[in-house]
């Protein structure tokens, strides 16, 4: 009888347009069901969620809880998957073919890693368009040391929930997520399978990450409502994440590099949401880039210079909106053709295929 291996965990919130597409991506990974088990944790969906996970049973087995966020889901349901390793997925996403196989891989080669991650597609709902973002190499991330958390958090993009899988072995150690965490608690388990163990970020794009309304993270988002609930979730990084830190062993030093960027987050957030001067938009922008990039051209210097000079001269709002223009219009490949610059840690490849 072939052996268990992998456990798929789905969480899902009203996500009844999207789940089935996530559904079918698992099963057809090409693991037969004595190797893959399929669970779906449901966290109080009113949609037509359950119906429509009830058309794979007995395949999938489906965990229905009264709503109480990501956290209480995963807490509810990572205790009923048995695998050695399990991987996570949102309902609104989906994985390319394949995946399970190439992450089950990388746990066989790295036998001391707690966690995989990988590429992805990055796919907008509102415009169809599919962009690859995936790392310019294998990279394998710790937190044991300074510089080591400074990469660390440069590349938790590729450990985000669908994206990640961890042992049974470190989810042991990690035990029930702070229920604290109704979004993101992805962050959790993230940081502290680093912390024991550390992580692989494969350099092949093996998922699709869906933006769309109901996204907390959908891109540059200005919705007061959606911004408030992201900075709830930021600064309940920074506040819970030293102290799991800590108590896995990570140095003073490494955990205050890894948190640094929630507390940059929270103060754009609050500028945007609470308003500002001007020169509060100037200190943190600099320390965001300061704290991006280890390699500046000398045209790129002179054009992060002038978008820093300009937070001077307008209230914060008005950059802002101004910046979020500039993203949502994908300005930024005129500016890559006069100058550029390294990001510091994780780099991404500059035309993945």
């Amino acid at each position: 009888m072939t052996k268990l291996i992998v456990s798929a965990l789905i969480d899902t919130y009203n996500q009844e347009h999207f789940i089935e597409q996530a559904l079918v991506s698992v099963l057809e990974q090409g693991l037969s069901p004595s190797e893959l088990e399929i669970v779906v944790v449901d966290d109080g969906s009113t949609d037509n969620t359950a119906s429509l996970v009830e058309k794979f049973s007995p395949r999938i087995r489906y965990i229905h809880k009264k709503n109480g966020g990501q956290a209480s889901a995963f807490n509810a349901a990572i205790p009923e998957t048995h695998a050695p390793v399990v991987a996570f997925l949102d309902a609104d996403d989906w994985w390319a073919p394949g995946k399970l196989r190439t992450v089950l891989d990388a746990f066989e080669q790295n036998p001391g890693i707690a966690a995989v991650g990988h590429g992805y597609f990055e796919v907008r709902d509102d415009t169809s368009r599919t962009q690859p973002v995936v790392p310019e190499r294998t990279y394998c991330l710790n937190l044991a040391n300074l510089e080591a958390a400074r990469v660390a958090r440069s590349g938790c993009a590729f450990l985000s929930t669908s994206k990640l899988a961890i042992r049974r072995r470190a989810l042991d150690q990690i035990g029930p997520i702070p229920e604290q965490f109704v979004f993101c608690a992805d962050s959790i388990l993230m940081a502290l399978a680093l912390a024991l163990g550390g992580a692989i970020i494969l350099d092949q794009p093996l998922g699709f990450y869906r933006l769309h309304r109901g996204n907390l993270y959908e891109s540059r988002s200005a919705n007061p409502a959606d911004l408030r609930r992201k900075c709830e979730i930021v600064k309940a990084n920074f506040e819970f994440l030293p102290s799991y830190l800590s108590a896995a062993g990570v140095p003073p030093d490494a955990v205050s590099a890894f948190v640094k960027p929630d507390l940059l987050e929270c103060e754009r957030l609050r500028i945007i949401l609470d308003g500002g001067w001007p020169w509060e938009t100037f200190a943190v922008e600099l320390k965001r880039f300061r704290a991006a990039y280890e390699e500046n051209s000398p045209s790129y210097a002179l054009f992060k210079w002038l978008v820093l000079a300009s937070t001077l001269f307008m209230p914060p709002s008005t950059f802002y909106r101004m910046r979020n223009w500039y993203a949502e219009h994908h300005l930024q490949r005129f500016r890559r053709k006069l100058a550029d610059a390294v990001p510091a840690g994780v780099r991404i490849r500059s035309n993945p295929e």
